[in-house]
Formats: C-alpha cells, structure tokens, sequence
C-alpha cells in the first residue's frame, strides 16, 4: 500500500459503494427564480445573504452571546462585521451589519471585549472592538482601531486615529520589510487579572507582537513571540493570523496560558487550521511548553477561529467556532451561491477542555456542543453491523450526526462512506489506514466546484488502535467527524441531490460496526 500522507490518502474506500440506497430527493424550492434544492445548512451559522468570512470572538452579554463575522456582499470583497446572537451556540439570530463599510476603508479581523470596569472611559459594560484596517486604504499601513458600543453591541462608533500605530508600516521599504508590514492584522485582546491590564496579540508575518494597556486606548509593545528560531531546523508554519490568547485551568487544576493562531503550513504537510501553544505569560512575554504546536482541527477547512469562555464554567471550559473554508480556495463561487444567494458557514460549536497527557503534555480535547441535542427532530438506533468488504445502512439523510464505534484487527482499511449516491458513485469516506484517521472528499469532488488537490485530510492516531468511538456531523456542504479523546477533522463537501446514503467498508479483514445511533437535525 502506497504510504499515506495528507495529501495523498487511499481511496479504496469506495468498495462502500456496491449496493444501492433508497435515498430519497429533497423538496425543491425556489431560489433565484429557478427551482433548485436549497442547500443552506440545517445546524450550521451560515449568512441570510452574501460572503461570510472570519467569526470574531464572541462576547456574552444580556443573557446571550454576541458574535460578529466578517460579510460582503459579493464573494471576498471589502466589508465590516454583521452581528448574530444565539443563547445556546446552536440556533443565531441575525440583527444585520454593527460595524458597517467605510468607503476605502474595510473592517478586517479583530475582537470585542466587554470592558466591565470601564477602563477605556465609554461606560461600565460598554463592548470594545479593536479591528484592523488599512489607514488610507494602504495595504502597508494596517492598523488596529477602537470601536465601542453603548447599546449592548448592536451598533459602534469608531475613533478617529489608530490606538496601535504599525510603525513597520511608516518606514518600511525594502519587498521584506513591506511584506512584514503587510502583515499586522487580527489584534485579540484579554483581561490579565493578575496583573490588572489588557493583553493584545497581533498577528505578524513569523511571529506574535504581544501589546499592553491599562485602558485599551493606550498600548506598550512588550515581547514578540517567535516560533523559529533556528531556521535550519524549526519548521515554517507560515504567518500568523487571528491569533488568540487566553487562560484556562486543566483537569489537574493547574493554570495555564494559550496562544493560539490560524496557520497555512500546507508547504510542512500539517494542517491550514489553527495551531496552539500551552505556556506562561509573566507580563512582557508568551513562553511556550514546547515550540513544537498542536492543532484543534486536521480537516482543509477550520480556519479563523475563535475561542471564549463558557459562561457556565468559564475558568475550565471554553467554546470554539472556526470558519469552514481554506484560502487555497476560498475567493470563488461555490454551490450555496447558485442555490440560496450566499457562501461560507461557520463550524458548529465545540466545548473545549484542557486535559493532561500521560506523557505530561496539555492538550485541548474538543467535543460538540451539549446543546446540539436540543436541535434533534428524530433519533434512529440500527442493529449492529459486522462488515466483511461492505454494507449499505437502510437509512439515508443530510443533515445528521451519526455516532458508533468501529472495533477491528489487522485491517488495511477500514471505515464508512457518508454522501453516497443511490449509485455508490459519489461518497465521502471516513476512515483508519496506516496510523491515520482519514476524511477523503475527492469521490464527492465535482467538475463544476472542485476541490483539485485539496480533496484528502488526515490526522495522526496511535497506530495500534483497533477500535474508534466517532460522532460524524453531516450537513448539506460539511462533514465534521469527532474521534473520542482526539483529532477532529471539518471539511466542507459539495454534495449534490441524492448524495444521501451510508455505508461501512473493510479491507483485507471484517470490523464490528456497534452503537450505530442517527440524529436527524
């Protein structure tokens, strides 16, 4: 077997494939004055209409959290920030744009505060956003700015000037220093209660600028965090963007700092989603446990995401939400434009924890937010299944979470097919093959909207392991699969009418498939 990498997974999976479905067409609706299927997501943050971008932290005032996204109204192009709120992570209600378009003068990537103790002088509560712009519209002069919001965060009002200067910007003339210049963007800020003032991180083209201040208007530049520093031997993980800071006490209840950032490390064969650093923060500078990062998401489409505490128990658990697209592909038409007037969705939310290893390393574990259960219409148990080659399930859906366990013993391969057509000709695999949990889309990939390379995700596991405990969440355009205690991996998939059947598969052996519960959304 050829040697499986994220790029180049096996696709033998599709022997999943053999028997046709009784998946049934959805209902037609209008859209765009045609009769096309709607393939706007049942469970996901999608937009009402145009571009959704980057989600900006979320914020928990008045009973709900607030959260902003970037939006235009046409595919990537110059914006602001729209606002959603929602009281269980699950279900947004839309109140439209709260920072609006300036003309030559978009609202990039940022985050909101509530500033409690009114240290930046708008009023105890008051809601603060420091978001990046290009002053002048000068791509080299990138910017943080200070908005604030009176009203309980639907509508701000903007300083004039800057409040954190990119001095690189001002002097820089060589092709390295504009490129680095280029590169000032996504400040997140977080309250140091030890030390009573705001922390800010900017993202930096190899490196984290790390900021504080008193009173989110006045900002001293303190240590840069660098995460190479031998260039012969450190990989490059590319620039930094919306970074993220923040506490967190682990299960053992020691306390710790996070710096976590959306890195493009597609040229190092890891992920384009979001890497982090467990560490220390004494005030001037970020140290981390281990230069090396861990990741929260090993699909091609977890990016800009953004982390903030749960209110029910915010020193231990926090919520996490990322943007399902990748800049390798982002900036064009996709299927939900044609079909329902917008593109991009967000990932459903998941609860995070900081958990020791036994091998003393701090991971962040992930799992769907609680509040999903709320949202299920119908629940469906099917009998156990013990697989030698392949089996089609007797149900067939689109928007679902699809949970079991998968036990096995000397296999190649072996996994199951979500997506799959009443032809087996088109289905998205899942599954375990040298070590690596794998999500291939390429066998859903269409010539119309393709993925080209960008079709195959995998995520190391212990390569022992024989038996898996997965939740798989599928919706219209999106897979996220959830391994008990480990990886996750999103990824968007274009599914087309009918794509809508299940099926198991094993390669060179038999695996028992138990617990198989569907939850239709």
């Amino acid at each position: 077997m050829a040697t499986l990498s994220r790029r180049t997974l096996i696709r033998s999976a599709g022997i999943g494939a053999l028997t046709v479905s009784g998946a049934a067409a959805l209902p037609l609706v209008a859209a765009h004055g045609d009769e096309t299927e709607s393939l706007r997501a049942i469970f996901h943050m999608t937009p009402p209409k145009g571009w959704l971008c980057d989600p900006q932290r979320p914020v928990y005032r008045d009973g709900q959290y607030h959260l902003y996204y970037l939006h235009s109204d046409t595919n990537n192009a110059d914006g602001g920030w729209d606002h959603a709120t929602t009281t269980d992570c699950v279900q947004f209600t839309h109140h439209g744009a709260a920072i609006p378009l300036e003309p030559n003068f978009p609202v990039w990537s940022g985050s909101p505060v509530v500033d409690e103790d009114d240290t930046a002088g708008f009023g105890a509560g008051a809601i603060i956003v420091l978001a990046t712009q290009p002053t002048d519209g000068v791509r080299k002069y990138q910017e943080q700015y200070l908005y604030y919001s009176t009203d309980g965060g639907f509508t701000f009002s903007r300083l004039e000037d800057p409040v954190i200067v990119n001095e690189d910007g001002r002097e820089a003339s060589t092709p390295e220093e504009i490129e680095n210049a280029e590169w000032f963007r996504d400040p997140k800020t977080h309250w140091d209660a030890d030390r009573n003032e705001w922390v800010c991180v900017i993202g930096r083209h190899r490196y984290a600028a790390f900021y504080t201040s008193p009173n989110l208007r006045d900002w001293t530049l303190q240590r840069n965090f660098d995460y190479i520093l031998d260039a012969g031997t450190d990989p490059d993980l590319g620039g930094i963007e919306c970074p993220d800071i923040f506490e967190i006490t682990a299960d053992d209840g020691s306390p710790h700092w996070v710096l976590g950032a959306s890195m493009d490390a597609y040229d190092v064969d890891l992920p384009m989603t979001y890497a982090y650093w467990t560490g220390s923060w004494d005030g001037e500078k970020f140290t981390a446990d281990d230069l090396t990062p861990q990741w929260l998401d090993w699909g091609w489409d977890w990016y800009a995401a953004v982390t903030w505490p749960a209110e029910s128990d915010p020193e231990h658990k926090r919520y996490a939400i990322g943007w399902m697209n990748n800049w390798k592909y982002a900036a064009r038409d996709i299927p939900t434009d044609a079909s329902d007037g917008y593109n991009g969705q967000n990932s459903i939310v998941r609860e995070m924890q900081l958990v020791k290893q036994p091998d003393g390393r701090y991971t962040l574990l992930s799992a769907p937010v609680p509040e999903l259960d709320n949202h299920v219409r119908a629940t469906h148990e099917l009998a156990d299944e013990h697989v030698d080659g392949s089996t089609v399930l007797p149900w067939s859906g689109r928007a679902y979470e699809l949970e079991l366990d998968i036990a096995w013993e000397n296999l190649a391969n072996v996994g199951l097919s979500v997506g799959r057509s009443k032809d087996g000709a088109r289905h998205t695999n899942i599954g375990v093959a040298d070590g690596r949990l794998y999500v291939d889309r390429g066998p859903s990939d269409r010539a119309d909207y393709s993925f080209t390379e960008f079709t195959q995700a995998a995520a190391p596991i212990d390569p022992d392991t024989t038996e898996l405990h997965l939740r798989i969440f599928v919706d219209k355009q999106s897979v996220e699969v959830f391994v008990d205690g480990g990886p996750v991996l999103s990824q968007q998939v274009y599914f087309t009418e009918g794509d809508e059947g299940i099926s198991m598969y094993t390669d060179g052996g038999t695996a028992d498939f138990t617990g198989i519960t569907i939850r239709e959304f």
